[in-house]
């Protein structure tokens, strides 16, 4: 896919978890940010891209009334039921979209409100030169292997990146990898991201730089800290 060819950008957003790992009553997704629905602010980033051209989220079954009060009002496409696992949520959400046969696709955590547009055009970008791209963080702590809480080795810090999302890709690449990974025997392994996805399936992905402020919210301590970069930001 060449720089000037004409391209179709769509976002998918991952939503279909219940976050377990925090409180609060609701999946962490609908936990507001600043009086406002994390997921709201999530698609809210990808709508105002003059590079992205629609917006669809993976939300749970369970979750539908929740899901409509947290985007009233946004011009998002019809929301997709995930599957039991991430990976599964997103599959089911690729082929949701093959009717708007986007060329390309930026797969996003529903809880990672503050990626900012500069990360979202350097992932679209890097889709005109290669299959796939992520954004992500280098890692600068020394990084310990440890077994039954003791160190057994001193990991080379160098080469190791902390993968973020967008995770962008040539859309029918991705389809393929994802419907390549669900029929294997036992689908194992179970893939925490969809760049593993893409490497199972021998597809080379680029990496671009993100920004520590593009973390996802996981637990009650992400919240908080997501609330003082909001203050910041103010």
């Amino acid at each position: 896919m060449s720089s000037s060819s004409p391209r179709r950008v769509h976002a998918l957003i991952v939503c279909a978890g219940r976050g377990q790992r925090m409180g609060g009553g609701v999946p962490k997704q609908y936990r507001t940010l600043g009086g406002t629905a994390i997921l709201r602010r999530t698609a809210v980033a990808f709508l105002d891209h003059q590079a992205v051209s629609g917006v669809m989220v993976v939300i749970h079954p369970d979750d539908r009334p929740l899901y409509d009060a947290a985007v009233a009002g946004l011009p998002l496409l019809p929301p997709v039921h995930g599957g039991a696992s991430r990976d599964a949520s997103v599959r089911l959400g690729l082929e949701a979209l093959e009717a708007e046969a986007p060329d390309c696709v930026l797969i996003h955590d529903g809880v990672r409100p503050f990626v900012t547009a500069a990360t979202i055009a350097a992932v679209t970008e890097a889709l005109t030169s290669g299959p796939a791209a992520i954004a992500a963080m280098p890692v600068f702590d020394t990084i310990k292997r440890c077994e039954g809480g003791v160190i057994t080795a001193t990991i080379e810090r160098a080469p190791l990146w902390r993968a973020q999302t967008p995770q962008g890709f040539h859309y029918a690449t991705i389809l393929a990898a994802h419907r390549a990974a669900a029929s294997r025997p036992g689908h194992l392994p179970a893939f925490t991201d969809d760049a593993a996805v893409a490497e199972e399936a021998g597809i080379p992905v680029r990496v671009v730089e993100g920004t520590e402020d593009n973390f996802k919210i996981t637990t009650e301590a992400d919240l908080r800290r997501a609330e003082r970069h909001l203050r910041e930001l103010l």
